[in-house]
Parts: C-alpha cells; sequence; structure tokens
C-alpha cells in the first residue's frame, strides 16, 4: 500500500517510499480510432465520433510494455485518462467500451506490481484548440464553432495548419481566444460571464460538473482494484484570462508566433481582421521579429450570429463609427471589489470539490494536485485537505524547447537568469527542484511531492540520433535531470512512455517526442530492453522503501556507482529495499554497507538491506563486480 504521512510516502511497515515510474502514454491524448494522430487531418472534427480503446496500447500487448516497466524499476504509473475519452459523444454519454478496456489496463498493471493514479489530462484545454482533454462539444456548449478557431487565431492547430509545425508552437494556445475563453469559464464562469447559461447552469457548474462526473464515472469502474492509489485533479491548469490586468497587453507562459492581446484575441474571434505582433524566443530573450494580420475574411468563432461572450458581458463593444474599443481592460482583475487570486479564489475551491466527490467513491483515494506551470502553488491549495500530494511538473527549459543539450548553459525560468558553466548549471536544476519541494512543505506540516513530468526530448539536433545511433546528447541529458531529482531525494513519473512512439512522429502529438521507448529503436523483440532510448541514464538503481529517513542518494552513470544514506527510525523494522537493476549490472555487483547484512532478491532485482540498530546512520554502496 502507498499512504501520505507529513511530507512522505509511507508503505504499511511505515518505510518511505521513494516512487518511480512514468506517465502512459505521450499517445493517449489522441483517439485510436479513426487515428488522432495530430499530422492527420482526416476526420478531426468528427469529434463525437472517436475511441480511445487501445491506448495507451492495444490489450493484447499489454503484457510485453508493462513486464518492459517492471523490468525498468519503474513500479508507479500516472496513467492518462483525458475526459475526450469518457465523454466524448455527448454531455452524459459515457463511453462503457473504453472503461471496459481502461478496467482491464489497470487490473493487467497489478498483476505485474505497478501502482498508479489516473490523470485526466489536458493540453491548452482540448484537441479542437490545438492541444487534448475536453471533448470537442464543451466549446459547442458555450456557442463556439470549432471548425473557426484556426482562421481567426484562437488557436494555432496541428491539424489545419500542416506540417511542418513550429516547435512547441502549442503552449501559445492557451493566451489566445479558445483556451482562455474555455478555462475563465471552466473556474470563474459564474462571475466573470453569469449570463451565460447552459443547461440552465451557469458555464462553470456545467463543464466542472460533467468534468467530475466523467472522473467518477472512472473511480466507479476502477473500484476495487487495489492498484489505483488516488486520482490528479487537472493537468497544468490554466486561469485563462482571470486575473489579467489588462487587456491590451500579451499575456500567456511563452511568446512565440503570433501573439495577440487579450483584446486583439476577442476581435479576432468575432470577425475584425488585427495586426498582430510575431515573436521569437532565444536564450537571449523574447523578442518581437515582425507583425501579421490575421483573419482577413472577418471569420467568427461564434455560432449562429451569436455574440462574443466578453462583449456580452461589457469587455468590450463597438463605437458610433462601428469600431470596436476597450471598455474594460481590467474587467478579469478584481472579485468583489478586490484583487482576485485565481489559487484562493477558484482553484482552491475546485481542488476541495473534486477531492471530496472523487472520495465519495473512492475513499482514502490520494488527490495529486497541481498548479499553474510555472507558477508557485499557494499553500492555500493544501489547507484542510488530508491526503494530498504536490504533484508539479519540472523540465529542464532549455532543453526541452530547443531540442538540444548542452551541460554549459541552461536557464532557470522562475528567474529568467542565464546559468554557465557545468557545476552552476548543475547546480540550478537541482535548485529549481528544491524550490517546487519547498511549495508543499517538510515535515509533519508539509504534503509529498512528487514530480509527475520530467523527461527530455530525443529527437534533438534534427533528430540525428535516429540516423546514427548515437543517443550520448540523450543520455547525457537524461543524466542530468536524474540526478538533479536524486539530490532532492525526489519521486517522479518520467513523461514519457508511448507503445506506438516512431522517429517520424513521435509521440503522434503536436510532433512531441519524449518517450523513453520507440519501436523504431527495438532491434530484438523477445529483449525487454530493446526499443529503449537512453537507457543507461534512466534504467538507474535507486531506494525503493527506507525504514528511516533518507539522507543522500546518488548514481554515477559512469562508473555505475550507487550510494545511500539514511537515518533509521527505530519504531520500523522492516528491511531496506534498493532496486538495482540487471542492465546496469549485468555480470553482477559488488555492495559494501556500514553495518548489518543483505541479500540480492534476483528475481526482482532487489537488493535487501537490514541494518544494526546499534547504528543510527547507515550507508549502502553499490558498484560493479570486478571485471564486469
Amino acid at each position: 500500500m502507498i499512504r501520505v504521512e507529513g511530507a512522505h510516502f509511507k508503505d504499511e511497515h511505515g518505510r518511505i517510499l521513494l516512487l518511480r515510474g512514468v506517465n502512459l502514454g505521450g499517445s493517449s491524448k489522441v483517439p485510436a480510432r479513426p487515428n488522432g494522430a495530430t499530422y492527420n487531418q482526416a476526420g478531426f472534427f468528427d469529434h463525437r465520433n472517436v475511441s480511445f480503446v487501445g491506448r495507451p496500447f492495444p490489450l493484447e500487448e499489454a503484457s510485453e510494455h508493462l513486464k518492459r516497466l517492471r523490468s525498468w524499476g519503474f513500479t508507479f504509473v500516472r496513467l492518462l485518462v483525458p475526459w475526450e475519452a469518457i465523454e466524448h459523444a455527448g454531455p452524459g454519454l459515457y463511453d462503457r467500451e473504453y472503461l471496459d478496456y481502461l478496467h482491464e489496463v489497470v487490473r493487467a498493471a497489478g498483476e505485474n506490481g505497478i501502482r498508479l493514479f489516473m490523470d485526466p489530462h489536458q493540453d491548452v484545454w482540448g484537441r479542437m484548440s490545438g492541444g487534448d482533454g475536453a471533448p470537442g462539444w464543451t466549446f459547442e456548449a458555450v456557442g463556439i464553432d470549432v471548425t473557426r478557431l484556426a482562421e481567426t487565431g484562437a488557436a494555432i492547430v496541428h491539424q489545419v495548419h500542416g506540417d511542418p509545425f513550429p516547435r512547441m508552437i502549442w503552449p501559445t494556445n492557451y493566451a489566445k481566444l479558445a483556451a482562455a475563453t474555455m478555462f475563465t469559464l471552466f473556474f470563474g464562469g459564474a462571475n466573470f460571464a453569469p449570463q451565460i447559461k447552459v443547461d440552465g447552469q451557469s458555464a462553470q457548474e456545467f463543464l466542472q460538473r460533467h468534468y467530475i462526473d466523467a472522473m467518477k464515472q472512472v473511480a466507479m469502474k476502477l473500484r476495487g482494484l487495489s492498484n489505483v492509489v488516488g486520482y490528479d485533479t487537472l493537468n497544468e491548469p490554466s486561469p485563462g484570462f482571470i486575473g489579467c490586468a489588462d487587456l491590451n497587453a500579451k499575456s500567456g507562459p511563452l511568446w512565440l508566433g503570433e501573439t495577440p492581446t487579450g483584446l486583439q484575441s476577442m476581435l479576432l474571434g468575432a470577425g475584425y481582421p488585427q495586426d498582430v505582433e510575431m515573436w521569437d524566443t532565444r536564450l537571449s530573450g523574447a523578442r518581437m521579429v515582425g507583425k501579421k494580420r490575421l483573419n482577413l475574411q472577418g471569420a467568427r468563432i461564434w455560432q449562429g450570429g451569436r455574440e462574443c461572450i466578453w462583449k456580452v458581458h461589457g469587455v468590450w463593444d463597438t463605437d458610433a463609427s462601428g469600431t470596436p474599443c476597450l471598455l474594460r481592460p481590467d474587467y478579469f482583475a478584481s472579485l468583489n471589489g478586490r484583487r482576485v487570486s485565481f489559487g484562493a479564489d477558484f482553484l482552491r475551491p475546485f481542488i476541495s470539490r473534486y477531492a471530496q466527490e472523487m472520495r465519495s467513491v473512492h475513499p482514502g483515494a490520494i488527490v495529486f494536485i497541481e498548479g499553474v506551470p510555472g507558477e508557485s502553488l499557494p499553500g492555500v491549495a493544501f489547507e484542510r485537505l488530508e491526503n494530498c500530494v504536490h504533484a508539479a511538473h519540472w523540465y529542464d527549459g532549455l532543453t526541452l524547447f530547443t531540442k538540444n543539450y548542452s551541460p554549459f548553459v541552461t536557464v532557470d525560468f522562475a528567474s529568467r537568469n542565464v546559468v554557465i558553466g557545468p557545476w552552476r548549471v548543475r547546480k540550478s536544476l537541482a535548485s529549481q527542484l528544491c524550490r517546487i519541494k519547498d511549495q508543499a512543505g517538510r515535515g509533519d506540516n508539509g504534503s509529498p511531492t512528487l514530480i509527475g513530468e520530467v523527461g527530455i526530448p530525443y529527437d534533438m539536433g534534427a533528430k540525428r540520433a535516429y540516423r546514427t545511433g548515437d543517443f550520448s546528447m540523450q543520455v547525457a541529458a537524461m543524466d542530468a535531470s536524474m540526478r538533479a531529482l536524486e539530490e532532492n531525494l525526489l519521486s517522479f513519473t518520467i513523461w514519457n512512455y508511448t507503445s506506438d512512439n516512431s522517429n517520424a512522429r513521435g509521440d503522434q502529438w503536436n510532433d512531441e517526442d519524449l518517450s523513453i521507448f520507440s519501436a523504431d529503436q527495438r532491434t530484438d523483440p523477445s529483449d525487454l530492453n530493446s526499443g529503449g532510448r537512453a537507457l543507461s541514464a534512466v534504467v538507474r538503481p535507486y531506494a525503493m522503501a527506507v525504514p528511516g529517513e533518507p539522507l543522500r542518494m546518488s548514481f554515477d552513470r559512469r562508473r555505475r556507482v550507487f550510494r545511500l544514506e539514511f537515518r533509521d527510525d527505530p519504531r520500523v523494522r522492516a528491511p531496506t529495499e534498493v532496486f538495482v537493476p540487471g542492465y546496469q549490472y549485468p555480470h553482477g555487483c559488488r555492495v559494501r554497507v556500514s553495518d548489518g547484512s543483505y541479500e540480492m532478491d534476483e528475481a526482482r532485482q532487489v537488493l535487501v538491506y537490514h541494518h544494526r540498530l546499534t547504528a543510527t546512520v547507515h550507508r549502502l554502496e553499490v558498484r560493479p563486480a570486478r571485471g564486469g
């Protein structure tokens, strides 16, 4: 079992657990039937007639993939379950075939010793707005025509844009009209769009009610499967327009390509052509590189002549000459006469409601809480919420966005500082993770932190490794991230494992390619390691269960030396368990302990260490056998 106690995960013996696993999987963001890979335009707008059965893999392949993960030491999985997969056909119409399929995948994971939590995954709201997650009918319910999002600049969509799709452009959709409107309605529709009613309810209540009910369908289906630990709240939530102090200014996490202001987004959606700034982001920072006139044909995203939601609510209007003008630039910045706090006023109530309702079906479920990416999760998110985990995401941002790696330079995106020099880079990566861990607090007053996403792009350097077979850059990049995680003694789930990843199309979504497995690298189907990418950095020893407080843990990939130091808890009598992968030690290993005894469980690839109670601090070291 896994339980939460203070700032730690613990098992039934009271041992502190360090969890390692993967996100399963990258292509779960898109339908399996018809093929929903984002490069494929066919049938894209027929969003109600899809099926996610077969995501993350066909059932007949489940055993192979799950055994591979287990052999690599990954015993904890963040399983992607997009809202669209459950309720794509329409409000309240649940895909029972998918829920049956999901049950079988989770059951198979349990049979392979893998525990998991469910991730209702989304990016930039839904597939229609260039991401994944929410069903297409959610747009239609509030009057949006999904076929017009791309031409009005309301979203940049791979299926409409075609190839080549600009690298890492999709996050810019968070600041564009489609996603920004939907997130504003989801979290704050009752306050900011009270005139919009769907089925007699506020848009906020309609959307949240269907989202939570869809996830409750999952919980009810999986009830009784003991390897289901809990549920994520919502992947990488966005405030939309909430908190925007000036709609004449640009916003969003990334300025890249077409970058309209909030007002320009609204006017473009209402059919008014706009001269929009074009931006580029480089190591030196973001800079404007020109302007581009968008929506020359005056297309509108609003159905049947309906007005823009934000015009209806007096955010903007036209003057006597028909010229649009902004009336309330700070409309989304205040609530009841005070400065709005997205975390306290909107995210926290949603998390509380979600946790309560999910636990009505799955009592004792752990709730994995996410905040807005790149922002501190407010402490209020954890107040009065028990059995919760801080499930933030972290990437070496420069490597992710440039698809290149150098040990000599990185960027701390929180401080916007460029960091130069190998020692400083290593220190910066560890410090970034330390800050995230501190957000959840420490000791008895804190909550555990699990880094829900961490990983690297494998298509670095224009996919050079796929042509040469040299993955040394990827190995170095992944090792840097893993060492930073180990230095902070963090649990994590790597992004990602995609069963149908290919060198040509990556994870089948927006040209991302972060999977630690690809069939295109598999040369021997009988070998579970075949198909793995950068395994010398990915598959590493780690302390699975510690009868006390871990103090230090490290793995030197080049020398293949693992070290662990911990302070024992005299109340815990169960032994320490360390994963020792045969991949790193194919000819055996040498073990040195500060006291006590140990034995190897070869079948599980686990070193079992029995420390003596006469000492307080214990040390363990694993290195290759002589001549190995």
